[in-house]
């Protein structure tokens, strides 16, 4: 394969500008912090044992993001949120915008 000087370039500033895209699409998704204000009007925990059951009667045992409709990503870990858009969950955690995956 020839290679001249003005393909090299052209596919170097291609490469890199596919890496600088990517590089920023995953440095813009942070995690879910407890005391983000959406996440505290809705009762998010990042454990989902530590919910406030008195607080939130609808909770139970069985129930977090992992097996949540609205959670998008792997069962450890953790992933996307409908609700929490931007923002990553985990997957242990629990919102009281929990409906169980059909």
């Amino acid at each position: 394969m020839n290679i001249n000087r003005r393909t090299f370039i052209i596919h170097s500033l291609i490469g890199s500008t596919a890496l600088a895209t990517a590089g920023l699409s995953c440095a813009q998704t942070a995690k879910l912090a407890e005391n983000d204000p959406q996440a505290a009007a809705l009762g998010y925990k990042e454990n989902a044992t530590k919910v406030d059951k008195a607080k939130y009667p609808n909770y139970a045992a069985d129930q977090s993001c992992a097996g949540c409709q609205l959670y998008q990503g792997p069962t450890t870990g953790a992933g996307k949120c409908a609700i929490f858009q931007g923002k990553l969950v985990a997957s242990t955690g629990w919102c009281s915008a929990y409906a169980k995956k059909a």
